[in-house]
């Protein structure tokens, strides 16, 4: 996996690693117009590897606002086929209600609504009923957990996200009703990046970063948690993806 065929998505909080060395940068169009931002080919960890920030350079575009079937598309001519995507999640169960807790799911539940979330649907492309039953790459969610466990630090494996229309923060109501339907965690963006990713034949998976604990969940205000909490919790995230991406260069 040495080569371009690696992806790096990052959503809030997420950034172009300090440590990387910027080899390219390159404006694209795709059949869907473009994507949230010029790509960047980056050499890190000894790996190449593409880049996409999903909210755009300056973090601008809400999650419902973001093109993500010409962010996935982007990536695609560029030959990428694995992707793993940092999400910033708010966490429901246990250890997942500290900010700075790691996830790397494998199942999520899909609450969102109105969002170009297909290719497949029989207008540009022919009609398919695409296998979801894994939404996320088991090769890739491994080699995640192990570059969490190679930097030292925990990561659960396993759990179900679910995945909110946003910009709005989640009721306490409505994190106790996910709750109940078997969410650990939620967040506004896996959906409907991880379908796209499948329809186009790229492996996909998401390391979930607690940046606060959900609604009602917390002792302090979410956006007050978020705002003290969130830089070192992604810090922390970064340096499992540098670990990852350590291993791969030998892959």
């Amino acid at each position: 996996m040495s080569g371009v065929g690696l992806g790096l998505i990052t959503g809030t909080g997420g950034a172009v690693p300090a440590d990387a060395r910027l080899i390219d940068q390159r404006a694209v169009d795709t059949p869907y117009g473009r994507p949230a931002a010029e790509l960047l080919l980056l050499e890190w960890q000894g790996c190449q590897l593409w880049y996409l920030p999903r909210h755009g350079a300056k973090h601008s575009l809400a999650p419902h606002r973001i093109n993500y079937r010409a962010n996935l598309s982007a990536l695609q001519q560029q030959g990428v086929t694995n992707i793993i995507a940092l999400g910033a999640v708010g966490g429901i169960h246990g250890e997942l209600l500290t900010p700075g807790a790691l996830l790397v799911p494998d199942q999520l539940i899909d609450y969102t609504w109105g969002r170009e979330s297909t290719l497949l649907d029989g207008a540009d492309q022919p009609l398919e009923h695409v296998d979801f039953t894994e939404p996320f790459d088991r090769a890739l969610r491994h080699s995640i957990l192990a570059g969490a466990e190679q930097a030292g630090l925990a990561c659960r494996d396993g759990g179900v996200i679910g995945v909110t229309q946003g910009p709005r923060l989640e009721t306490a109501a409505e994190i106790i009703r996910f709750r109940r339907d078997g969410c650990d965690a939620v967040g506004m963006t896996t959906m409907p990046e991880a379908i796209l990713a499948r329809e186009l034949g790229i492996s996909y998976a998401v390391l979930s970063v607690v940046v606060n604990a959900a609604a009602g969940l917390g002792s302090v205000p979410i956006t007050e948690e978020f705002e003290q909490r969130t830089a070192a919790a992604v810090a922390g995230a970064m340096q499992v993806l540098s670990s990852t991406f350590s291993i791969f260069k030998n892959l």
